[in-house]
């Protein structure tokens, strides 16, 4: 009797380093998805159908290929969970590909699943830089301490300052150059990612420390 083994669960991650910028060229709602084809800009060299990309930090998966043109499909939840509900033809996004083995971590672990968004509460130019000041939504407060790692819309930052409930980030200028995070005035949603490896310390802190251990 021959038993075959049970399918290996592919698990995607990214690093926060945004490789290039794309364009949204289409968005058509279908029964129960909405798609979304964006021009990658080069990105799409080698890309196959149904590898994971990151769009301003939300793990998607390539449904359907043009030239470089991609197509990846978003539920309900998904445009729920993130800003990509509120995408419009011509809106600009940042684009990483999953890591490879072998690949360079050059940003620091990200899964691709959006936490909540967040509101820009400032934007103030410092030199050729950017501090930008971001609210803290509800739920990820502990996660979001000062030189810790966050990622906004996909990339990965330090952060700066934490208050009650705002945190700072200091953008500098390639960041500005390489992706979108300059074009947020303040009010503009971002998505919010927090560094895995803090969620999953504080995490197990507060659970030893309910215990009593």
């Amino acid at each position: 009797m021959v038993t075959k083994a049970a399918p290996t669960r592919r698990i995607e991650m990214f690093t926060g380093i945004v490789q290039g910028t794309g364009e949204v060229t289409s968005i058509a709602d279908g029964d129960s998805v909405r798609r979304f084809s964006i021009k990658m800009c080069g990105l799409s060299d080698e890309l196959e159908m149904g590898a994971s990309v990151s769009v301003d930090g939300v793990c998607l998966t390539a449904t359907g290929m043009d030239g470089s043109t991609v197509d990846f499909d978003a539920v309900p939840e998904t445009l729920e969970r993130s800003t990509l509900g509120g995408l419009d033809v011509g809106d600009s996004v940042n684009l990483e590909r999953a890591l490879r083995m072998g690949d360079e971590l050059g940003g620091h672990v990200l899964s691709g699943h959006i936490m909540a968004t967040a509101e820009v509460l400032s934007h103030t130019e410092v030199g050729e830089g950017v501090d930008m000041g971001i609210s803290i939504p509800s739920g990820i407060r502990p996660f979001v301490m000062e030189k810790g790692f966050i990622a906004v819309d996909g990339i990965s930052l330090t952060v700066g300052s934490v208050r009650a409930e705002s945190f700072d980030v200091h953008l500098i200028p390639e960041t500005l150059e390489r992706t979108t995070i300059g074009s947020k005035a303040e009010g503009a949603l971002v998505n919010i990612e927090v560094d895995p490896m803090t969620q999953a310390v504080v995490e197990t802190v507060a659970r030893m420390l309910e215990s009593g251990r």
